[in-house]
């Protein structure tokens, strides 16, 4: 047992979660800097980000009702996260999709909803675990899955819960690739 080797993570200073378009170069480890390709997609709320990522199985029984196998029927991988820049155009097109919003906040932003299907993309998400840690969160085929209810009150900042899939890339069946890495020198950006 180790009480060294226990951690938090906070978002990266500048940005924690990064879209690009499907088949941009992905990141190899968990501190090189992100290419332009990279879309930024500001704050995300308190809650931070929750991976599911659980097999599902079935218990086999024999007559008599002991269990003789489990098999496992499916393996979901989904991150949820709650972003909070309403006012980021990188934000709208990854809530509404790239091709239903258009301009920027000077020429007026136009968004259209509609049941186009999101395509899949890459995110990225970065953050710092304790002693100056850098841990990335690659999905190289992700989609939005499921966008929770917009409120719009006086009490509390407009954002959007998105629960994207992070869909099998490669021919051993991956669906999102980790990186853990220590970086030397400076306080690696940490957030707060």
């Amino acid at each position: 047992m180790n009480a060294q080797k226990v951690t938090s993570a906070k978002p990266k200073v500048g940005g924690a979660i990064y879209s690009a378009s499907y088949g941009t170069e992905l990141p190899k480890n968990a501190i090189d800097e992100l290419s332009s390709e990279f879309k930024g997609l500001g704050y995300i709320s308190e809650e931070g980000l929750v991976n599911e990522n659980s097999p599902e199985s079935e218990q086999i029984m024999s007559w008599g009702g002991d269990v003789v196998a489990s098999l496992q029927t499916g393996k979901e991988d989904r991150f949820t996260y709650k972003l909070i820049e309403a006012l980021n155009v990188n934000v709208l097109k990854q809530v509404y999709g790239n091709d239903n919003v258009d301009g920027d906040l000077e020429t007026g932003i136009k968004i259209k909803a509609n049941n186009k299907e999101h395509i899949e993309h890459v995110v990225v998400i970065d953050m710092i675990l304790k002693g100056d840690v850098f841990k990335r969160i690659v999905i190289p085929a992700g989609k939005v899955a499921e966008v929770g209810e917009i409120e719009y009150t006086d009490d509390d900042v407009v954002g959007y819960e998105v629960t994207i899939d992070a869909i099998p890339f490669d021919d051993e069946g991956n669906t999102h690739f980790e990186y853990i890495q220590k970086k030397t020198g400076g306080n690696g950006g940490v957030e707060g």
